[in-house]
């Protein structure tokens, strides 16, 4: 795609243009942010302003039109999201809408643009501010730097010949001294500092800032013929100065090989060696696989919308529409769905910006476009996690909805990433990666795309599909972590696997045992009628922090954290069941697989009452799924119950049951 440059100058927002040229993308402009004449630098929040005395050399080197505007705006909104929830504005007065501006002025001169380069490593405050403005402009960011271990990063800039010096010193460790020192030069210094403080590597952490004098993409280099040295502190501790550029030239560039570039392997090490060993497990698998039974008959019926709350959390299930459905307009249906969803939340006092996670069962998968287009007006910053299957949806009903809530929202967290990356695939729909909410993570379901270009492998690999979707999984739980401050390890509650042909079954378990070996969860492996862009495989989990509030001896609650039991079990060849629940906790998660589909429910659980754990499950059920197949169907009235047809229904080393009853706590 055509884009546009954000330039500071920096070395990371014109490293990025290297991996957005390697991506196929074409540079047409650059715009840049600054302060008003006369000032060499601004209290920024989002902007790299030093060294702005310099930007249109860097714009020229370039040779692509350069397009400024001075920050006008203040950092008014400082949290961790930007706009509303339930909305596209931005916040008027802030300097986010400066970059708005900016960017508007851009596309009305080359309405062609479709992307936004930015050179964001670490910091989720400018990526989720940057991210809002390309989505109310309709353009996608460009963030191959997004995530990288930053002691790499600077190795590969130095190797890829980026010619960049520091403008600016500002961290433990670093001096005026430092000033005009290449990347190269500065390299052992800034490991150093890292070993001895933690300071950042690539100055994530505001040490230091950097001016690019050449890259593999500049036309020309930048020489600078007169600088002067400013303190601004000379403290013992960390000085704070800049280079100010009072004149600089441009040289023409001797042509040259190649630059030593180096783009991160699709998969890190260990979730190669689960590729590796799902594909030898394939190639062994030669002798026919038995198909379970599938049945081709729709259910006859679904549930009513039911809801239920239980302390903070409210569970909404099988929200259906027919009268949406009977004028062909699949538009109106999800519209009555999405009316019947905020009435039962209103119930609560709650809205759709209160929503967790919320689950999308369609009758087919070429209605997905379509009904993605009308769930979008629904959410604005930080939309619920999502999944989506196709499944044999009873007729007329085409759109099915469950839904997850949460009515404290200050206790919401979010990572909504938007932006092409080396990282995860970029979230570019109505959805967030993940959200956390009183110490559960919701993540949204996984499939195996490459998140530098969001394809699916070519060929078609089931074994790679399974390993990325299962590194995605990791790598978002990673980002929230990191984003939520750390402290905590996060213990997978349920794990969900929805695969589109029964013969991938066992293949896939190889996968999920070797991800799994060390901590153990409630999972399911659901065949479906199709996965979104024909996915074959789709992962998607819950987690608990495994944060708890624990009563000393005084009776003060104390945080700490714990580990949840994980238990399972099965009652002769009929029932079998697994449960993941805290000791001191008010959180579990169970499954109770069934081969007797006219077993009465009371019966199933009088038989497991006495199983130990299953108390919490009985007294405080929020919401309760049943995946089923439907010539096999069971009837389950107790908490709120949304009904999934299954082509077939698959547990750790149990296969083809009739239904799967799963039940989250509160």
């Amino acid at each position: 795609m055509r884009f546009v440059a954000l330039l500071s100058g920096g070395k990371d927002s014109c490293y990025n243009l290297l991996h957005c040229e390697l991506n196929g993308h074409q540079l047409v402009s650059a715009a840049s942010l600054g302060p008003e004449p006369g000032k060499e630098e601004l209290d920024s929040y989002m902007y790299q302003t030093v060294g702005q005395d310099a930007i249109e050399f860097v714009a020229r080197a370039l040779d692509v039109p350069l397009y400024r505007r001075v920050i006008s705006g203040l950092a008014v909104e400082q949290g961790s999201e930007y706009g509303a929830r339930n909305g596209a504005s931005g916040i008027a007065g802030d300097e986010t809408e400066d970059l708005y501006e900016l960017l508007r002025t851009v596309k009305s001169h080359h309405p062609d643009i479709e992307g936004v380069s930015v050179g964001a490593i670490l910091s989720n405050y400018q990526r989720v501010r940057v991210e809002h403005v390309c989505r109310r402009l309709s353009l996608t960011p460009l963030c191959y730097l997004w995530q990288r271990d930053q002691g790499e990063l600077m190795a590969e800039m130095i190797a890829a010949g980026m010619e960049a010096i520091l403008i600016k010193v500002a961290g433990i460790g670093l001096t005026a001294e430092h000033l005009g020192n290449t990347l190269a030069q500065m390299e052992p210094t800034f490991i150093r500092l890292n070993n001895l403080y933690g300071a950042h590597i690539c100055g994530e952490g505001g040490e230091y800032e950097t001016l690019t004098l050449d890259c593999p993409v500049f036309k020309h280099r930048i020489v600078l013929t007169e600088v002067e040295t400013v303190i601004h502190s000379d403290s013992a501790f960390a000085t704070v100065a800049f280079l100010r550029i009072k004149k600089a030239v441009l040289q023409a560039k001797l042509t040259a090989g190649p630059p030593v570039f180096h783009v991160p392997n699709v998969l890190d090490e260990s979730f190669t060696s689960i590729r590796d060993q799902m594909t030898l497990f394939q190639s062994k698998s030669s002798s026919p696989i038995e198909q379970p039974r599938i049945s081709s008959r729709s259910p006859s019926s679904v549930y009513d919308t039911r809801s239920k709350k239980m302390d903070c959390w409210v569970a909404v299930s099988n929200v259906c529409s027919v009268t949406g459905s009977s004028n062909g307009s699949i538009e109106a249906e999800v519209n009555e769905c999405f009316a019947i969803l905020r009435e039962e939340l209103a119930r609560y006092s709650l809205q759709l910006s209160d929503c967790t996670n919320i689950n999308i069962f369609l009758s087919s998968m070429d209605l997905f476009s379509a009904v993605n287009a009308v769930y979008a007006t629904f959410f604005g910053t930080s939309p619920p996690a999502r999944a989506c299957v196709a499944v044999a949806l009873p007729p007329p009903c085409r759109v099915q909805l469950d839904c997850i809530a949460h009515s404290m929202p200050a206790e919401r967290h979010a990572l909504h990433v938007q932006g092409l990356s080396y990282w995860a695939p970029a979230n570019i729909g109505p959805y967030s990666q993940a959200i956390m909410a009183d110490n559960r993570l919701f993540v949204s379901g996984q499939i195996g795309l490459i998140p530098s270009s969001l394809s699916l492998p070519s060929p078609q690999s089931l074994a790679l599909e399974t390993a990325l979707s299962l590194q995605h999984v990791s790598r978002v739980t990673d980002a929230v972590r990191t984003n939520t401050g750390g402290g905590w390890m996060g213990h997978t509650q349920l794990a969900l696997y929805w695969l589109a042909r029964a013969a991938d079954l066992p293949a896939v378990k190889h996968g999920h045992e070797a991800i799994e070996e060390r901590s153990a969860a409630p999972t399911l492996f659901l065949v479906v009628e199709c996965l979104p862009k024909n996915a074959l495989v789709e992962k998607q989990v819950m987690l608990h922090t495994g944060r708890v509030f624990i009563p000393e001896d005084d009776e003060e609650l104390v945080l700490q954290n714990r580990a949840p039991v994980f238990e399972q079990g099965d009652y002769l060849d009929f029932f079998h069941w697994e449960i993941s629940r805290f000791e001191d906790a008010n959180s579990s998660c169970a499954i109770i697989c069934s081969r007797d589909s006219g077993a009465e429910t009371d019966s199933l659980v009088a038989i497991l009452y006495s199983e130990r754990g299953f108390d919490s499950v009985w007294t405080r059920p929020l919401s309760a799924r049943i995946f089923h197949v439907p010539s096999r169907e069971c009837s389950w009235t107790r908490p709120p119950v949304t009904l999934i047809p299954c082509k077939t229904i698959s547990a750790h080393g149990h296969d083809d049951w009739d239904y799967t009853i799963c039940i989250l706590t509160a």
